[in-house]
């Protein structure tokens, strides 16, 4: 009786232990929202960024001036400490705005609203003009073959399908156009691309965005254009499937350029070498402010090691803050950081990357195992009174795909897609998109995932 009286009492003791720790930890989520909803750091910052730095391409002044941001703001908060690695950007200009027409016999020509794509080679002096082929499946490229598209421009018309509740997939779907244009046309003696913008928006703001090439032969000009415009195109080509049109563009691909990814950490409390990792890109486009491509990451990131500093956590691991550099153009931060992870023989427990906008948070992907997304289902309940029940596999972000060797357990930030894709790679990524409560909740969440990985030990070793 004795024994069984010893049992019931370590049992009820061991529960309340664990009911008591339960708590505390619902606690420090609650603490880090109120923080984050209350003092409004990761808004501040991103305005400061957005404003004061600007535009952030690769390799471009603005760019440096963004590293030389992320430093600063790194040491004035007192992080424990702040470096900078080496990456080699490509240099690439827009240089004067681009123009574009249709031209129709006896009629006025019709401008239409263009941006050069990302790595684009410029048109030759004074542009160049021609008739258009529309296209709207890659395979019709070999069906026309060099007959129907010799000295052509190719138009690629691939909307983005309004029918996926997850528009990043959507996006994925239609981004061929944009990425591989100029290669797939090229071949068959197309003298320039255009494409669709890459957005659900129908509106007169055209998406740049990068594109490539394989080689010489393959570098004609490339070009997006609005979706207003493209279906006026589309729409004209059938009444006058002979019309022309004009391009004119100036950009210029200058090599190689110096930049660097920034990085700030808090020392671990009792597993100094190994390390959770949070982090978004530090470079942008040049038609906007690139607050939510991809400042809102570099704010949230930085926010959520505000918020263990002020709740005055300690993590077990090292928590490392990662801007990354040219994300747009390549992935070079990226690379170089896994690169010098591989030879340090660091051990990364947890990497998340917020890179899909300042939304208001819905969820988490995971590029892992499928046992360990089954062990992440008891982190829900902690999330759901604020909204987040999403907790499933799927891709982490581009600047840390290099580390998928590296890593156990690699996340994504996943925010409410619906109105990204307005934004994403247009004038119209600006500080007046962004919602500051929606800013500070995705923040808010990042900083509780990477608290309860690390407090739990969920045993992804």
């Amino acid at each position: 009786m004795l024994l069984k009286f010893f049992s019931a009492v370590v049992c009820s003791t061991a529960f309340f232990i664990a009911s008591a720790q339960e708590n505390t930890h619902q606690e420090i989520i609650q603490t880090f929202h109120h923080e984050a909803l209350g003092n409004s750091f990761a808004y501040h910052k991103l305005v400061d960024l957005s404003t004061n730095v600007g535009p952030r391409m690769s390799g471009s002044a603005g760019g440096q001036k963004g590293v030389e941001w992320a430093i600063k703001t790194m040491q004035d908060m007192g992080m424990d400490t702040v470096y900078t690695q080496e990456v080699m950007v490509p240099r690439w200009e827009r240089g004067a705005p681009e123009k574009a027409a249709i031209h129709i016999a006896n009629q006025k020509p019709l401008s239409i609203a263009v941006t050069a794509l990302g790595g684009s080679v410029a048109t030759t002096k004074g542009g160049i003009k021609a008739q258009v082929v529309e296209i709207t499946d890659f395979s019709q490229l070999a069906q026309l073959g060099t007959k129907e598209l010799k000295g052509k421009i190719v138009f690629y018309n691939i909307p983005m399908d309004p029918n996926y509740i997850n528009t990043g997939f959507a996006y994925g779907q239609a981004v061929r156009q944009r990425w591989a244009g100029a290669i797939e046309a090229a071949p068959y003696g197309a003298v320039a691309v255009i494409n669709r913008s890459v957005t659900l928006a129908l509106d007169n703001n055209p998406h740049t965005g990068s594109m490539s090439y394989k080689g010489a032969k393959d570098s004609i000009p490339a070009a997006a254009i609005s979706t207003i415009a493209a279906n006026q195109l589309s729409a004209l080509l059938k009444e006058h499937p002979n019309l022309e049109l004009s391009l004119e563009m100036h950009c210029k691909n200058l090599g190689l350029a110096k930049s660097y990814n920034v990085i700030g950490e808090l020392w671990g409390s009792q597993k100094p070498n190994e390390y959770l990792v949070v982090g978004g890109h530090l470079d942008s486009w040049d038609l906007g402010d690139g607050s939510q491509d991809d400042g809102a990451g570099i704010a949230h990131s930085l926010e959520v090691a505000n918020l263990f500093q002020k709740a005055g956590i300690k993590p077990k691991r090292t928590l490392r803050v990662v801007c990354f550099q040219n994300e747009e153009f390549g992935l070079a931060g990226g690379k170089v950081y896994a690169e010098n992870v591989e030879a340090a023989g660091e051990m990364h427990y947890f990497g998340l990357e917020s890179d899909m906008g300042s939304g208001i948070p819905r969820g988490f992907t995971f590029d892992t195992e499928d046992a360990h997304i089954e062990k992440l289902q008891i982190l829900v309940p902690y999330f759901a009174p604020y909204g987040i029940y999403e907790f499933k596999k799927g891709g982490s972000g581009a600047d840390l795909s290099p580390l998928d060797k590296s890593a156990i357990l690699l996340a994504g930030l996943r925010p409410e897609s619906q109105r990204y894709f307005d934004y994403h790679h247009s004038v119209l990524d600006h500080i007046n998109s962004v919602h500051p409560r929606e800013l500070a909740l995705g923040a808010a969440a990042m900083a509780s995932l990477v608290y309860l990985v690390d407090a739990l030990d969920l045993g992804f070793d």
